[in-house]
């Protein structure tokens, strides 16, 4: 495989391990004990900018889970995604709209994503590096999430979407911090498969995530503006507002290889004989 410089060993540089809904490192009950655990209703409550994309209606969001068998699938989405930023430059109202369009296409289809890179770990959640862009202009990552694992409050920095591939996640959104005051959620939705929701300091960059189910695996698919775990952000003591820098790295040391096309060519020489 290929090495990624810097990966997180096991649990190392995991700020998230159990975090949790109570927004500290290590702490909480986990989505079991969360006021909006599973069945809740995933409306947005308050007034917020942010967007989570549900399929259109009348869209199935069934999906088929499977060993990987259409590579082609995820290196579509990359060149999709490679071609929009080129296009789009800084414009980053146009890279969420159609990025979410190439994401949620890509969660709606669970035929292409290697068994390697959707295992979990008991009581927290593991973050795969799937791809990062040379020029290190986005990266693509999936995050594997075990029943009752969940973040601290933490920003990003950078433009992102997730999309849910497997079960559902939880978000609970918070404004900015004020020194010495404890952090309020100002909203919290939950997002199933097939939906996209999004993330920057422009539509709202401040949250924690965890699993909606209480007794089953989730796994969404993250894409930032930047090699994400290389990326100096913030995590939030949720009693105080204080904030300290981390770095999360990944947990995987190799890349998935969607770029073997071997079968494919020999195939088309085959049938060309």
């Amino acid at each position: 495989g290929v090495a990624v410089a810097g990966a997180a060993a096991d649990g190392e540089g995991d700020l998230f391990r159990r975090g949790g809904p109570t927004g500290r490192p290590g702490g909480g009950d986990g989505a079991a004990g969360h006021p909006f655990g599973p069945g809740a209703i995933g409306r947005r409550r308050g007034r917020n900018r942010r967007r989570t994309t549900c399929p259109a209606p009348g869209q199935s969001t069934r999906y088929k889970i499977g060993a990987m068998n259409n590579p082609a699938r995820f290196r579509d989405f990359v060149v999709a995604l490679d071609q929009l930023l080129g296009e789009a430059g800084t414009d980053e109202p146009r890279i969420l709209n159609e990025g979410t369009g190439l994401l949620r296409e890509l969660v709606l289809h669970d035929d292409w994503l290697p068994d390697a890179f959707a295992k979990s770990e008991p009581g927290t959640y593991r973050q795969y590096l799937l791809y990062c862009d040379p020029r290190e202009r986005f990266s693509v990552a999936s995050f594997v999430w075990a029943p009752g694992a969940g973040t601290p409050v933490h920003d990003h920095t950078v433009w992102g979407l997730v999309g849910v591939m497997r079960g559902a996640e939880l978000c609970r959104e918070y404004p900015l911090p004020q020194p010495g005051k404890a952090m309020q959620a100002q909203n919290e939705h939950r997002v199933g498969p097939g939906s996209v929701d999004r993330v920057s300091p422009t539509v709202g960059d401040i949250h924690t995530v965890s699993n909606a189910l209480a007794d089953e695996v989730s796994l969404s698919i993250h894409v930032y503006g930047a090699n994400i775990g290389a990326v100096s952000r913030h995590v939030f003591d949720a009693a105080t507002g204080a904030s300290k820098p981390f770095v999360s790295g990944y947990h995987n040391s190799v890349l998935p290889n969607f770029w073997d096309r071997s079968a494919e060519i020999r195939a088309a020489a085959e049938l060309a004989r």
